[in-house]
């Protein structure tokens, strides 16, 4: 079959064709957009899920949604080598700008530029390589301490106030959020925290690995009052097969039921793999329908696909400790693991693998699904490290 028509689409953030079995938390953020728009209190979102599962999907269709619903929205990608002050002072310089240009007092937003660079007067944040520039004098005493926990929500509060006299809102969209440092993820929590106390109009949804709701939780301690945390998981399969076999419905092409099942059961539901295997499942077929012949045939080159692009990049930056503990794990079957079933795997005192279970957390490898357990963020990384990995002596 034409390749070019091929419907599927896999890779980082890539909308799927069709959008199945995410309903329920796509209505919840209705819900909140349009409450907070009314000026009424609704807890924002921070969605959480393993990789694979369509969190910045989901993130970008809300932000899509926002933006349709009325809002100015920011969106940003959190990462290890930029603070939040860096990424989020240009992007609300460029919202503040456009709120100028709407119609209505000015005087708010003047204001809103002012308190924004004393935000910034301390740090030297730049936008591709050239200084944020505003063109104003700062507020002084607002927005300037250098403390951050007290700074962000007094930026935001006043950004905030500047969209409702726009009659607008704010939607504050961040994705990889387990990357923030304890004091920034503090910081953002209260601003959000301010935002609900005075009904502010504007919004938080994020997303981020397992571990977001316990770093969440330990940094303040109302913070599980404050969000909501929808988990994102593999797809139901009566959802599985609907994103299969709908996007091909409108080239005239459709599967096999024993192509479906099997896809599914060699995905588990994912939404990444479901989009690899419908792939590389088309272009194996010569013609419709795509049959079990067919997605066995496309296995391997499947599989082979996912360990250079999928697997293999995030094995590639740990190192031989790390990847040593994560084939023990991998060894020991199906997670969660005991902690103490890996270091028996290893021949280690339990304690002694706190450093590498540390950095293998912060790198976004691993998390605490329970206390005393460990298990992969990535799904069926386990598989992998059996197939392709040699066991490390």
């Amino acid at each position: 079959m034409n390749p070019i028509l091929n419907p599927f689409s896999p890779g980082a953030g890539s909308p799927p064709p069709e959008l199945v079995g995410r309903q329920e938390v796509l209505m919840q953020a209705e819900v909140l957009y349009a409450r907070v728009l009314r000026g009424r209190s609704e807890k924002s979102m921070l969605l959480t899920g393993l990789r694979g599962v369509g969190k910045t999907v989901l993130l970008s269709e809300m932000n899509r949604m926002a933006e349709k619903g009325g809002y100015t929205s920011i969106y940003i990608e959190a990462h290890e080598n930029k603070t939040l002050v860096e990424l989020l002072a240009p992007q609300l310089r460029s919202l503040l700008y456009k709120l100028d240009r709407m119609e209505g007092a000015k005087e708010s937003i003047r204001r809103g530029i002012a308190v924004l660079k004393s935000f910034v007067s301390s740090v030297k944040v730049t936008f591709d390589d050239v200084p944020i520039g505003l063109d104003i004098n700062p507020e002084k005493g607002t927005a300037d301490s250098g403390d951050l926990e007290l700074d962000l929500p007094d930026l935001l509060t006043v950004v905030a106030e500047a969209a409702r006299e726009r009659h607008t809102a704010v939607a504050l969209l961040i994705d990889e959020v387990q990357y923030f440092n304890e004091k920034e993820l503090s910081a953002l929590i209260m601003a959000m925290h301010r935002m609900q106390q005075r009904q502010l109009p504007l919004v938080l949804v994020g997303a981020g690995l397992p571990i977001l709701p316990r770093l969440a939780g330990d940094s303040k301690s109302y913070a599980e009052r404050l969000f909501s945390f929808p988990n994102i998981g593999p797809l139901k399969p009566e959802d599985a097969g609907r994103a299969l076999t709908e996007p091909v419905k409108e080239e005239g092409v459709h599967f096999e039921a024993e192509a479906v099942a099997a896809i599914i059961e060699l995905t588990q539901g994912y939404p990444y793999f479901l989009q690899e295997w419908g792939y590389q499942a088309w272009n194996h077929a010569d013609s419709s329908p795509i049959t079990l012949k067919v997605v066995q045939d496309a296995t391997q080159k499947t599989v082979e696909r996912l360990d250079q692009n999928f697997f293999r990049v995030r094995f590639d930056r740990l190192t031989p400790s790390e990847k040593k503990m994560l084939r023990a794990m991998a060894d020991l079957g199906k997670g969660p693991y005991p902690i103490a079933d890996v270091a028996y795997k290893m021949g280690l005192q339990v304690g002694s693998l706190s450093p590498r279970r540390a950095k293998l957390i912060h790198k976004g490898m691993i998390y605490s699904p329970t206390h005393g357990d460990l298990d992969f963020t990535v799904p069926l990384f386990d598989e992998f490290m059996r197939r392709v990995i040699p066991n490390f002596p």
